[in-house]
């Protein structure tokens, strides 16, 4: 394995939560409780991305490293290979890692999985997913399902990432969790390439990958990490993390 950075994109904006990456859950900003995560994984440097001077500045004050990027950035993704590029100048890092800032419970270990099918040079990009064990979540749109194939214990290659029921019949789903490991390349090229009809349709970025012909694998874990995107999920997160979960 080449070096690896990871990258956190945060922002102040959000629909259902305003400010959410600075809520306080047990005594610490969201995103410090990501950071925290992101860095017990062992990975490499971690660095968050964002275009507030406050979340930098609470990054800061927690020993964190923060880079400011521009603020009209369409996605995540775009924001962290700005980033990339001030924090890695040199291209030292060849693999990067994208958690998002809104998953204050994310196991460290998982964030490590996410690397395990990149060791298949084939793989362009990686990603995680978990089994749906709850009925409701087999039918409801919010959560983004993946039909693929399985290579490997523990691994699929996707096919289809979708908010519809797929694949159809007996069988088991999978949550996808919205952790990526681009390489440095794909990630570039990624960026570059313009959005697809699917992922329109779909509105969902990583079809773009599939549509262009680039490979993502999933490596399967067991749970799926809570999401903070409304004030009910900041009070789980709280109740969570105040227990020490």
């Amino acid at each position: 394995m080449t070096d690896i950075i990871v990258l956190i994109p945060a922002r102040m904006a959000s629909t259902r939560l305003p400010g959410k990456p600075l809520a306080e859950i047990a005594g610490q900003p969201m995103i410090v409780h990501v950071l925290r995560r992101a860095e017990a994984a062992k990975l490499g440097p971690v660095v968050v991305a964002t275009d507030s001077p406050e979340i930098a500045a609470a990054v800061d004050k927690s020993g964190g490293r923060a880079v400011m990027t521009r603020a009209d950035h369409a996605s995540g993704s775009d924001r962290i290979f700005e980033a990339l590029g001030k924090a890695d100048p040199h291209a030292k890092a060849g693999i990067v890692v994208n958690v998002q800032g809104d998953l204050p419970t994310i196991d460290p270990a998982h964030i490590a999985a996410a690397l395990g099918p990149l060791s298949d040079l084939a793989v362009d990009i990686a990603t995680l997913a978990a089994p749906i064990t709850r009925p409701e979540e087999r039918t409801n749109p919010n959560v983004v399902k993946i039909a693929g194939s399985p290579v490997g214990p523990g691994r699929l290659r996707a096919l289809y990432f979708s908010r519809a029921t797929v694949p159809s019949g007996d069988g088991p789903l999978y949550h996808h969790i919205g952790l990526y490991a681009y390489r440095r390349a794909a990630l570039e090229r990624f960026v570059k390439l313009p959005a697809s009809p699917l992922e329109q349709r779909e509105k969902l970025e990583q079809l773009r990958a599939l549509e262009a012909g680039m490979r993502v694998d999933v490596a399967i874990v067991d749970t799926v990490p809570l999401g903070v995107d409304t004030p009910e999920d900041l009070e789980t997160a709280r109740a969570m993390l105040t227990k020490g979960a």
